[in-house]
């Protein structure tokens, strides 16, 4: 992932009350910006995403295409790969990383289109689970800069529910005896496992397992997904996974001094042309709770995508027919 660049922001002030200095801001973009500036697509990383696993969301001949589009990926803070408590210097290491919120990260990406490309307009801002939850929050904090938004697998807010699950896989992690606080002088492994196996549990529906369709993946029963999933955890920094997390309970598009908690208010200052797409069986980001969303936004359509392959139908190469279900909708928006 050496093709990146980083946006680095002097003093960037957070909503918790702190300054991270020296924030790195890291993005990767695909295409050329036309001489209008319109033709940007915005495309934020998801929970243990980077701009290379948006890569899957976009190309050649697909609704976005970098041969018409100037698509920018921007990766989320705590990700390890913009400032993160893995990557950022004392004292603002591992476990004394500040409180990151999604307003503080789309903030950053308005700096960083705005200062390097002089963007003033945005066609789209799109992605899936926490990526599509910074599109309705890039929608209400910038509304008169996003023509369009289309969340996927994601919410406005995170619900109570959203809140309890991750409580228990930060539970699980942090009861590894290595954890020491997040100072740990190990990787806490034994944790790390322990929350990839927890995570698996929620990330399909119940009727993927009851179906067996982790057979589709390659994996020959539930047991060997769960070890496919341990092993892809433990590349990751429990710091980093924590700080995401912290961000993800505390999406909220209206807590910030532009809406001051009045979610309704946020959700309906929303001008951008909008379709959500949900799961009907993604535990995270319920239907339920988009249509309370929609109800808020004006003009805005919801779509539910029928499939047991719950929250990670979006992954790109799970479900062909969801790839081709999102992409016709992307091209309703970017005409």
């Amino acid at each position: 992932m050496a093709d990146y660049k980083s946006y680095c922001i002097d003093r960037l002030s957070l909503q918790c009350g702190d300054t991270l200095p020296n924030a790195r801001l890291a993005y990767k973009t695909y295409g050329r910006l036309n001489r209008a500036k319109d033709n940007v697509v915005v495309l934020p990383t998801f929970y243990t995403g980077s701009h290379v696993r948006n890569e899957g969301f976009f190309g050649v001949g697909q609704a976005i295409d970098p041969g018409k589009h100037f698509i920018v990926s921007i990766n989320l803070f705590g990700n390890g790969i913009s400032s993160s408590p893995s990557n950022t210097p004392v004292p603002y290491d591992r476990s004394r990383f500040p409180v990151i919120t999604l307003y503080d990260n789309i903030s950053a990406q308005y700096q960083l289109l705005t200062d390097l490309f002089g963007i003033e307009e945005i066609a789209l801002v799109t992605g899936w689970s926490m990526a599509g939850c910074q599109s309705f929050q890039w929608g209400a904090q910038y509304p008169d800069r996003v023509k369009s938004i289309l969340p996927f697998c994601a919410s406005a807010k995170t619900s109570i529910h959203n809140i309890v699950f991750l409580e228990g896989v930060k539970a699980a992690l942090q009861a590894d005896q290595n954890w020491n606080g997040g100072d740990y002088i190990k990787p806490p492994v034994a944790g790390l496992k322990a929350f990839a196996r927890v995570y698996a549990g929620w990330a399909f529906s119940q009727t993927f397992y009851r179906e067996q369709l982790f057979r589709q993946l390659g994996f020959k029963n539930a047991e060997h997904l769960l070890q496919d999933w341990e092993g892809d955890h433990l590349n990751r920094d429990a710091n980093d996974l924590l700080c995401k997390l912290n961000t993800w309970q505390l999406i909220d598009i209206s807590n910030n001094p532009l809406y001051e908690k009045n979610f309704v208010a946020a959700l309906s200052a929303i001008k951008a042309k909008t379709i959500i797409i949900a799961c009907d069986h993604d535990m995270y980001f319920t239907p339920e709770d988009n249509r309370i969303e929609a109800k808020h936004i004006a003009g805005a359509e919801l779509r539910v995508y029928n499939s047991p392959w719950g929250h990670c139908v979006a992954a790109p190469g799970n479900d062909a027919s969801f790839s081709d279900y999102l992409d016709a909708a992307i091209r309703e928006l970017l005409v």
